[in-house]
């Protein structure tokens, strides 16, 4: 259904989850793939299996997005087959604790604002120019639900996802008047390892969010970046907000 033959897919967070899912899926299109992500054995596993499957490249490069230096490096390190990057997903993304906003511990608020918005701006901002001088390019933002609502427990998370569709608008007018195209995909609950992360690792308490319900899988929300992606030159999908069945609201979640 989706051809990308031969295009430059770089994903962040690549070791799970939507990042993962959104690999795979531009893999099947036949898009070569660069895979960042912290953990590095695990997208050197991914990168093994999509080239045996699908016969494409694939990089594996370790990168924290919070450390602004080593992101610029290993993006200015890429070599003449990989640096004319197509399609850029920032995916990589943190939600910790549910703690009041005046409580959340100062670890859980550096990792969010760290991550979320300023390992986005650190990602976009090294491969952004060599797009707008090639005047082509697509960078799509992975977003959330709540980057549109605010919910009990989620303030700070909220807003860093607030944030992210604020910068997604501002990048479009950034590039105005270029071919460089800027999407968000915005879902609300996916079942990843989004939840445990956010218990620190308390996956029994994790599995209650999905509790009687029918959440998102990262793969739903890979076909629609995909979809995205796929549009027509002239045509700019600037945000898709997607929701499983189950979910009306933030916190209106229909359950068995």
């Amino acid at each position: 259904m989706y051809n990308f033959n031969d295009r430059i897919v770089f994903v962040t967070g690549a070791s799970s989850g939507i990042g993962r899912s959104c690999a795979v899926a531009f893999a099947r299109g036949g898009a070569h793939l660069i895979l960042a992500a912290r953990r590095m054995e695990r997208v050197e596993t991914l990168a093994s299996e999509l080239i045996a499957e699908y016969g494409i490249r694939a990089l594996p490069l370790r990168m924290d997005v919070t450390d602004r230096s080593a992101v610029f490096e290993a993006v200015d390190s890429l070599s003449s087959e990989w640096n004319e990057v197509d399609v850029l997903i920032n995916n990589a993304g943190k939600a910790l604790g549910v703690s009041k906003s005046y409580e959340t511990s100062i670890e859980h608020l550096e990792g969010m604002l760290e991550t979320n918005i300023k390992g986005l701006i650190h990602v976009t901002s090294a491969v952004t120019p060599a797009m707008v001088e090639r005047n082509r390019g697509h960078i799509i933002n992975i977003g959330s639900a709540a980057g549109h609502w605010v919910y009990p427990g989620g303030t700070v998370y909220c807003a860093s996802k607030h944030a992210v569709r604020a910068l997604n608008e501002g990048l479009k007018m950034d590039l105005h008047g270029t071919n460089v195209r800027v999407s968000s995909v915005d879902p609300g609950l996916v079942e990843t390892e989004f939840s445990i992360v956010r218990f620190d690792g308390d996956s029994e308490r994790a599995d209650t969010v999905y509790a009687g319900m029918t959440p998102l899988t990262p793969d739903d929300v890979a076909d629609a970046v995909l979809w995205c992606a796929s549009r027509p030159p002239h045509v700019n999908i600037s945000e898709v907000l997607m929701m499983c069945t189950d979910q009306s609201h933030a916190t209106m979640v229909h359950r068995q």
